[in-house]
């Protein structure tokens, strides 16, 4: 078989990967991305988790959700009358499924428009050699590639409990909890983090009831503290029976369900019986296909590939982004890494600003932050102010009949650079790019307060909260 040649190989199409072939192409390179995933049919489907089993499917049904809570519980509210409200899952998650596949489409589209040669496999490394690497694509149509550059792409997959592989009919990992038939009756969810709080929120709203499990002893540890307490109690007032400190003992599954035992924070024994059961407990690298050890790329005691701060590995020409490297698995973060590595490769300066990458759960109420919290800012020893601004006081927010949660601003005592912005409520992931942008170019909280806002709008709840850093707010 005679190998194609190329100038880069992107092992991977999921958000990290097809963004650094498309930013290639467009500066010139010739450029191959090899991708495996698949859809029901067996065609390819680009986009990895993100697209397939991630970001964009359990939006859809968070929508779809969220839809169905409105009108059985607040349409009255606006004088709407709604009776016999019924749920059709399969009609939703066939709804789902399109917007996956016009995800998926609209890559293959991309690559096409942009002249990326996309081979639907399994790549791996062969071998090294003075023209490079040779890349191996195993599936429906083989083929051997060459380039002097690579970057690896490969993304990650759902962490298992020991001893309890996903069956993704009982034991659901974050595919099988997007691809549930029916609603449960009881659902289980281990680890309240974003997956586990957005896929109990999607059932728990179709009338599922869930209890979530979390390990940790507080929660949310990664969002500010005050914020992370807001979420705890709107959650609790929803419906969702979350239990932290737990330690677990036993799973079990049975031909009803999944039995678990553990112990909760105070260390007395509990029992709980769930007719489903979603294990979020983490991610892990896809690097065990990689055929790493081929070309000596080099990996840590993780499975993650080694980089520097420019997502160079140890070998030259060898570059990786996104969660198979350190850092948040987070799309938006991969995306950014795959576009300055390409950038990189052109001879330009290409940036990623860890400090400035929001993080988003898309609960109602949403919850997203960028930069420090409180706690991260009185371990650092650094001075800083806080202003906040509840949305009960913001008229849209009234308007809207969603007034829960805030945002909160930290700025820097002496010099009032922003440090931090944290927000619980209604389109907070959409709010955060406001904070983003202020704090990429070092604003202070006097900026983002003397910036005129539109009225009525959600956003001047973060204007608020920026005068409230000097106090004086006001609205509030």
């Amino acid at each position: 078989m005679s190998k194609q040649v190329f100038d880069v190989v992107v092992l991977g199409a999921g958000p990290g990967g097809y963004v650094a072939a498309i930013r290639a192409a467009q500066l010139g390179f010739k450029v191959a991305c090899v991708d495996a995933w698949q859809n029901a049919q067996g065609g390819p489907a680009p986009g990895g988790t993100c697209t397939n089993v991630g970001c964009i499917p359990s939006k859809a049904l968070l929508q779809s959700s969220e839809h169905f809570e409105q009108a059985n519980h607040h349409f009255a509210e606006h004088g709407i009358s709604a009776t016999r409200v019924s749920m059709d899952v399969s009609r939703m998650l066939a709804r789902k499924d399109e917007v996956v596949k016009q995800n998926n489409d609209g890559i293959l589209y991309l690559f096409k428009k942009n002249k990326v040669t996309f081979f639907h496999g399994m790549g791996s490394f062969a071998a090294a050699h003075g023209e490079g690497y040779d890349i191996e694509v195993k599936g429906a149509k083989p083929a051997t590639l060459q380039a002097r550059q690579v970057i690896v792409a490969c993304g990650s997959s759902a962490r298992a409990l020991p001893d309890l592989p996903f069956d993704e009919k009982t034991v659901l990992s974050n595919d099988g909890a997007l691809r549930v038939g029916a609603v449960p009756k009881r659902l289980g969810v281990i680890g309240a983090g974003v997956i586990g709080l957005e896929m109990g929120s999607v059932w728990r709203r179709l009338g599922a009831e869930v209890t979530v499990l979390e390990a940790l002893p507080e929660f949310l540890g990664a969002a500010d503290e005050h914020i992370a307490k807001e979420a705890l109690k709107v959650f609790a007032k929803q419906g969702l029976s979350i239990h932290l400190g737990v330690q677990i003992d036993t799973v079990k599954t049975t031909r009803k369900g999944v039995t678990l035992t553990y112990r909760n924070a105070k260390g007395e024994a509990q029992s709980l019986e769930v007719d489903k059961l979603i294990v979020s407990i983490g991610r892990a690298p896809n690097t065990q296909g990689l055929n790493a050890e081929a070309v000596g790329l080099k990996l840590d005691a993780k499975g993650a590939i080694e980089v520097d701060a420019d997502c160079r590995t140890n070998l030259p020409g060898v570059w990786a982004v996104g969660d198979v490297v350190r850092g948040p698995m987070l799309a938006h973060k991969a995306e950014e890494e795959g576009v300055a590595v390409a950038e990189r490769l052109a001879g330009q300066h290409g940036h990623v600003d860890m400090a400035t990458i929001p993080w988003v759960i898309y609960t109602s109420p949403e919850i997203a932050w960028v930069g420090r919290t409180e706690r991260q800012l009185k371990a650092d020893g650094v001075a800083y102010r806080a202003g906040s601004f509840p949305f009960l006081a913001n008229g849209r927010a009234r308007a809207l009949g969603d007034t829960t949660g805030m945002v909160k601003v930290l700025a820097n005592a002496q010099t009032d650079e922003l440090l931090g912005v944290h927000i619980i409520g209604p389109m907070a992931s959409e709010l955060i790019a406001e904070a983003v942008v202020a704090m990429s170019f070092r604003a202070s909280a006097e900026d983002l307060a003397r910036i005129c806002h539109a009225h009525p709008t959600l956003s001047e709840a973060t204007k608020e909260a920026a005068l409230a850093v000097d106090k004086r707010a006001l609205n509030f």
